[in-house]
Order: structure tokens, then C-alpha cells, then sequence
């Protein structure tokens, strides 16, 4: 074969500082296609080998190989797949497929979607010369009487070709590594950038690191490394599910997320039409509060990986879960702007959530006692997952559960029909079981439940559930007073208690200094409770927002809100204050500012200051009763 030049056929004047300009955030990429061009190249020739058009005589045992030379700086892909031609490297490898040059800067300039510009243009060979200043090729094709073809460019628009030195079947790679990729040259970065790309690519992956000083035992003796692959090639998620086991379950969870808590459980997903899409997903441990959630889907295109959590294939709020998921239908070399109105992808985004809610009600059905173990862990998925998506809610809406002052875990439905009879449509619920232990004893007293919503995201949850169901009214226990508390009793004189009312109201708003004080006479049920503080329900969800969306950093506790202080007028207290006769101004003033803080404790935290006042008056009528 004669020696030849030439010139690189491209429609720019010269690419290559283009992809290493914008390419140069995700150098590693360039491992993952040209891996991804070896496993294509065995592809290629074991098909041809199955129609009876090659004739492998070598040995099938197909793999990539990638070999590390530090010291002479140079990064081979050496795969035996199908090889090439002279005349197939000048139309694969010296026509770079880079359609539209003109349109990239405006195309890309502002979209960050620097990752997306290989496989878009057709560019996957030229990311070597992202971290490249030469690159070599030398291959051999699988034809009869094919030569070994050499190819060399330096990275501008000159190449050479000429005869190769290659005497088997495939392509050997060669990367001179410049000063842009010298973190290439660590055994480190390969290993971990391997891992990360091509952990299910489907022919083993070895590292081979030149003159690294092997491994001794104590005694001297130079110990063998075990040659294993550093990819899965048969990933658990290409199995059929029932013939999958438990445990390869949770090998295959904690090998792939490096996560040793067990997942609570998982959903195999495998459909073939009306698109081709595998993948595990896991419901792993999740903290309790909401803003710590996260997780991790992994998307692959053909075991080739793409990028985590890709909101526009996968629904938002299954990214707190952990999974892997291959798509090969995915039209992913394209722009997310298209993803997100792609129908196609609408349908795998839909059936993906449909298989999770599938999953859940069946574990409901089936498993409830193991479905209630889990609930802890999986409700803020679940209520985050019925916010985002009104479809997910009609799916699983009938099995969300609620925890009760009972202990019981009950559905809307179930708590609604025990309460029949007592609360029309009504549920009560508490936020904070301590602090508002003394409103909960006063339901549980008249056989009366509330539900326990003390997560971040139930606020937002129980709103929507309203907007759903109109009928439905959910009521903090310390919200409007239900009047199955009261307890008008025998009728009363009204002047009387009137002026009862007054004087009651005066000494409290002298006590406290607060002319503003809403305050209010009732009879409880419940003869030792003195007095309790509450607060619309409205009003409460209006200080939550605002507390939500505004004044950042602002302290509301110190805004004057809509509460109320109810006063149990049959408590001994209030009968002492409403009496006859002369009383200690000092004794009325410590014991309505004690009922006050007492209320309030029950109702929120107080202020430091009076927590202060009232561990001091608290001491002072110890101190009098002693006295």
C-alpha cells in the first residue's frame, strides 16, 4: 500500500477546538464512545458471523480492552470486533458527520447542554481529541485478504494513512495524551470513569496498567492480580423477574448505588411494546425530613450509560427513588426541549408511573402489614408523587395512610367511616404530638381520633387532598373547637354571665398588657382544663405561607395572629375569678397570665423571654403555696 495524505472532509473550517471549547466540562465522555465504537464493532461482526458472512476462526471470546501507559503518556481501546478498511475509514472515520455547523454557537451557546453535542453531530471518535493532541488507529478488517490499515491525525485537518502493523481481527486506539487531559493518565480516573459509563456495556472491559510494580505478600513473592472484567456484561435488569431471586435483588442494589441498607422493596420493569424499556427500581430507606430526599436513576441507552435523572424521560418525583433504567426507543440525540414534548417519551413517562402505583397498591392489597411497616419511608414519596402528578394520585389515592393518636394506620376512608356519627367530613390532625398532647386528650376523651401530619410535606399534601375532595375538611386539634367539646349545661343567666365574661376579659387584658387579646367563655366537657388557645384553620395555613414564600428569614412568632383564647368557664379557676367578694389584684394577675402560658405551651413554643417569665412566676407560686 502506498503512503497517502490527505485532508479531513469537514463542513467547518476546523472542529476540533469546537469540542474541546465545549466539550471541555465533560471530558470523561470520550471513554464512554469509544468503548461504546468497540462493543459495536463486536456487535457488527458476531451478527455477520451468525448470517453466515464472516467466518470467525479465531476464538469468540469478545472484549475491550483498555491499556494505561503513564510513562509514555498514551491511552489505547483495543476491541475484536469487526475491524476496518482503507476504504471504510475514509468514509466512517476523514468525513466527520458534522451537520449544521453554522447553527451550533446559537444552537448551544446558551443551553448548557455541553453533553449532548457528541452523538448529536455524529462526533463520537473526534472526544478523543478532547484530551488528545494525536490519535492513532490501527485496525484490521474481518474481510478475506483484508491489510491492516494505520491512521494517525494530529488534530487539525491533516491525517495519514498507510499500511498497519495489526495482525488480528478488530482496532487498537491510540490516545497521546496532551496537557488537557493529563488526569487521564491516572489508573484512578480510568477506572472510576469506566465504572461510570460502561458498567453494563455487554462485553467485558479490562485495565491494563503498563509498568505498574506488582503486588507482593509478606514474604517477597510476587502475587498474580485476578483478571476480571471491570463491567457487568449481563446486568441483572436484562433477566426475566421471575427468575430472579431476592438476593440478587439486593446484590445488584447495593453493587450499583454502593448502598448496604437493604431497599425496602423493588419494581423489575420489562416491556417490550410498544417500546423496549427494562429496569429496577428501588424504594430505599428515606430520611424524614423532605428537603434531604434524594436519589438516583440511572438511564441507559443499549447497557450504555446516559445520565442520572433525567427529568424529562423520568416523572420528577420517582427521582427520590434509586434505579436503573434502559431505553433504547429514547430519541436521546436530541434536545431535552424536544424530550419534553416528544410523545413517545410521554408514554414510557407514563408507564413507568403507572408500574410504581401498580406495585404499591399491590403491596397494599396483599401485604398490608408489610405496606405499613414501610409506609414511614415511602409517604413523603408517595404525597410528593401525588403534588407533582394528578394521575399518580388517582392511582394510589385510596391507599395512602394516615397515623392515628390510636397507633392504628388508617386510609381517608377508613378514618371518615370510624368517625361517622361525630365529624361530618371533618379530620383532625396534630403536627406535634407533645406539644399538643393536651388538645389530643381532650378528642380522645370523647372518642374522638386525629391523624399525625408531621412531615414538611404534608401541609401542601392535605391542601391538595382539599381541592380534590370539597366535602373534605382537614382541622388542626387546635383549630376551631369542636362542639362536641362544649357543654353548655343547665341554662344560665345571660346578664349574669355577661358581666362574668367582662370581668373575666379585663383581668386577663390587664394580666397580660394585651388589649388586643381575643378571648372567649366556654364550658368544657372536661372540668380540668382551664384554657386552651386556638386558631382558624385558614388563618393558620395563611401564616404557613407566608412563612413559606416571604419575608425571608423574618421571626413571625412576635406577628399578632387570629387566636383565640378559650376559657372553660365551669374550671375552678375561672369560678375563683368570675366569684363574688374582694380578690388579690397580685394573686388574679399571676393566675391569668399562668393560664395564658399554660394555653400557649399546648399551642407553640413560647418566645425565650416568656419561658423566661414563666419559669420565674411558676417558682414564685410555689413559693406561695408553702408560705
Amino acid at each position: 500500500m502506498s503512503k497517502q495524505r490527505g485532508s479531513l472532509s469537514i463542513h467547518s473550517e476546523n472542529i476540533f477546538p469546537i469540542i474541546k471549547k465545549w466539550l471541555y466540562s465533560d471530558q470523561d465522555i470520550f471513554i464512554r464512545e469509544l468503548i461504546s465504537n468497540g462493543c459495536d464493532a463486536i456487535t457488527k461482526v458476531k451478527r455477520l458471523n451468525s448470517l453466515g458472512e464472516a467466518d470467525l476462526k479465531e476464538d469468540a471470546d469478545f472484549s475491550i480492552k483498555v491499556v494505561l501507559d503513564k510513562t509514555a503518556r498514551t491511552l489505547k481501546f483495543i476491541d475484536n470486533g469487526i475491524g476496518m478498511t482503507e476504504e471504510e475509514i475514509n468514509k466512517y472515520i476523514n468525513q466527520i458527520a458534522f451537520s449544521g455547523a453554522e447553527d451550533f454557537f446559537n444552537t448551544y451557546k446558551d443551553k448548557g447542554e455541553k453533553d449532548q453535542i457528541i452523538g448529536h453531530f455524529g462526533l463520537g471518535f473526534y472526544s478523543a481529541f478532547m484530551v488528545a493532541h494525536t490519535v492513532e488507529i490501527d485496525t484490521l478488517s474481518y474481510k478475506e485478504g483484508a491489510e491492516a490499515v494505520k491512521w494517525s491525525c494530529d488534530g487539525g485537518t491533516e491525517f495519514e494513512i498507510e499500511k498497519g502493523l495489526r495482525r488480528t481481527r478488530g482496532t487498537e486506539i491510540t490516545l497521546h495524551i496532551g496537557e488537557e487531559g493529563v488526569e487521564f493518565l491516572e489508573e484512578y480516573t480510568i477506572r472510576e470513569t469506566i465504572e461510570k459509563y460502561c458498567s453494563f456495556m455487554p462485553y467485558p472491559i479490562y485495565l491494563d496498567v503498563a509498568d505498574k510494580d506488582p503486588e507482593k505478600d509478606k514474604d517477597g513473592n510476587i502475587i498474580l492480580p485476578e483478571i476480571k472484567p471491570l463491567n457487568e456484561p449481563k446486568p441483572l435488569y436484562l433477566k426475566v423477574p421471575n427468575e430472579c431471586t431476592d438476593e440478587e435483588y439486593q446484590e445488584f442494589y447495593r453493587k450499583t448505588f454502593s448502598d448496604f441498607r437493604e431497599p425496602l422493596f423493588w419494581i423489575h420493569l420489562n416491556m417490550d411494546y410498544p417500546f423496549n424499556l427494562k429496569g429496577i427500581l428501588y424504594f430505599p430507606k428515606l430520611n424524614n425530613q423532605f428537603d434531604t430526599l434524594e436519589g438516583r436513576i440511572k438511564l441507559y441507552n443499549n447497557q450504555v450509560f446516559i445520565a442520572d435523572n433525567i427529568k424529562e424521560v423520568i416523572p420528577e418525583f420517582l427521582l427520590l427513588l434509586k434505579g436503573v433504567i434502559d431505553c433504547p426507543d429514547l430519541p436521546l440525540n436530541v434536545s431535552r426541549s424536544f424530550l419534553q414534548n416528544d410523545g413517545s417519551v410521554k408514554k414510557i413517562s407514563d408507564y413507568i408511573t403507572k408500574k410504581v402505583a401498580d406495585k404499591l397498591n399491590q403491596l397494599f392489597k396483599s401485604q398490608r402489614s408489610d405496606y405499613k411497616k414501610f409506609w414511614d419511608d415511602i409517604s413523603p414519596f408517595v404525597k410528593f408523587g401525588s403534588l407533582k402528578n394528578d394521575k399518580f394520585l388517582k392511582q394510589v389515592e385510596g391507599i395512602i395512610l394516615f397515623k392515628t393518636t390510636e397507633e392504628k394506620s388508617v386510609t381517608l376512608e377508613e378514618y371518615l367511616s370510624a368517625m361517622e356519627g361525630k365529624l361530618e367530613n371533618q379530620v383532625y390532625y396534630a403536627t406535634d404530638q407533645m406539644q399538643q398532647s393536651q388538645y389530643i386528650r381532650l378528642l380522645k376523651e370523647h372518642d374522638l381520633q386525629a391523624v399525625i401530619l408531621d412531615h414538611a410535606i404534608d401541609s401542601a399534601f392535605i391542601s391538595q387532598l382539599e381541592a380534590k375532595n370539597e366535602k373534605i375538611k382537614f382541622l388542626r386539634v387546635d383549630s376551631d373547637l369542636a362542639e362536641l367539646l362544649k357543654d353548655d349545661g343547665e341554662a344560665e343567666d345571660q346578664e349574669a354571665m355577661k358581666n362574668n365574661s367582662q370581668k373575666v376579659t379585663d383581668i386577663f387584658k390587664k394580666a397580660l398588657g394585651r388589649d388586643d387579646l381575643k378571648l372567649k367563655m366556654e364550658g368544657l366537657k372536661s372540668d380540668d382544663v382551664a384554657g386552651i388557645i386556638i386558631l382558624s384553620e385558614n388563618s393558620r395555613r395563611m401564616q404557613e405561607m407566608m412563612k413559606m414564600y416571604g419575608m425571608g428569614g423574618m421571626n413571625f412568632d412576635h406577628i399578632p395572629t387570629d387566636e383565640t383564647l378559650i376559657l372553660n368557664k365551669k374550671h375552678q379557676l375561672l369560678q375563683y375569678m368570675m366569684g363574688d367578694g374582694e380578690k388579690d389584684e397580685e394573686t388574679l394577675k399571676l393566675v391569668a397570665q399562668q393560664i395564658y402560658d399554660l394555653a400557649t405551651i399546648s399551642h407553640r413554643p413560647l418566645s425565650p423571654e416568656a419561658m423566661e417569665r414563666f419559669i420565674r412566676r411558676s417558682n414564685e407560686i410555689m413559693t406561695k403555696l408553702i408560705n
